[in-house]
């Protein structure tokens, strides 16, 4: 707390002993203040200072001050602020206009689903916008309906089993569960794998499969995932003989894909007025 901010409490308590003087010294600082109504008008000094000046120089201050600010004054008819105050701004630029109304709608989401060994889901949430691109002519009014309906797209299913010193062997199930005239584009799904793996092996149904050993992962891709189809993909690596502790723990797999004209919540857009 620095010294100026001791001032009021101890003028205050001053105040209630009765023990009040227009000059306060704290610690290697002294004050020299004037009380107008409820405001102190105070100059605080650490030299040997001429005080009877101070003081005229803080009456002076009271005085011009005085001049400057006088008691309020309520109005008995207050006056009405102009209607451009009070309305809302607009953001357009007037006199728009176009031959023809249209408004176009894009409905962007992407889903972070966390799900446990067991098929259980840990974490889900889905993050989106609505993107419009508006040719309307003026200021019009627009209200817009959504649906409330919420479902899964693609679920991922693995199964590990692990040799000690020897291999580990992944078995990875992925099924669509959209509509079959849907279709996810540029699917990737990024399996981890332990960092001591080496050697590996693919086999998979359908896209292709590729190892990132820098980031210990498997990239399985799929150009083309149609609705109602589900795919397998099996992955061999080997491991050293002498295994150090696993404390890497089991990061999540990820799914990354593109659905044209679907939203990952199912959300639709029902009315636009």
């Amino acid at each position: 707390m620095g010294v100026i901010e001791k001032f009021m409490p101890i003028v205050l308590e001053r105040e209630d002993d009765g023990n009040m003087a227009p000059i306060v010294q704290i610690q290697e600082a002294t004050f020299c203040f004037v009380k107008v109504s409820n405001l102190y008008v105070v100059s605080a000094t650490r030299i040997n200072a001429n005080v009877t000046l101070v003081f005229s120089f803080l009456h002076k201050l009271v005085s011009v001050a005085s001049e400057y600010f006088k008691e309020g004054h309520k109005l008995e008819i207050a006056p009405r602020p102009p209607i451009a105050v009070t309305n809302a701004v607009s953001w357009r630029s007037e006199g728009i206009k176009y031959r023809k109304n249209e408004v176009f709608l894009d409905v962007i989401e992407g889903v972070n689903l966390l799900a446990n060994s067991n098929g259980n889901v840990l974490r889900s949430e889905i993050v989106g916008s609505i993107k419009m691109r508006v040719y309307l002519s003026g200021m019009p009014e627009l209200r817009l309906g959504l649906n409330d309906k919420v479902k899964p797209l693609i679920w991922i299913e693995s199964v590990i089993e692990r040799h000690a010193h020897s291999r580990v062997e992944f078995m990875v199930k992925a099924k669509s569960q959209f509509k079959r005239r849907s279709t996810a584009n540029n699917v990737e799904i990024i399996i981890p794998v332990p960092n001591d793996a080496d050697s590996p092996k693919f086999k998979t149904s359908v896209g292709s499969v590729k190892y990132a050993p820098e980031k210990s992962k498997i990239i399985w891709t799929i150009k083309s995932f149609p609705g109602g189809k589900e795919y397998l993909m099996r992955a061999h690596f080997g491991l050293p003989s002498v295994e150090g502790e696993d404390s890497e723990g089991k990061p999540p797999i990820q799914v990354r894909f593109e659905i044209p004209y679907f939203t990952t919540s199912g959300i639709q857009v029902r009315v636009l007025t």
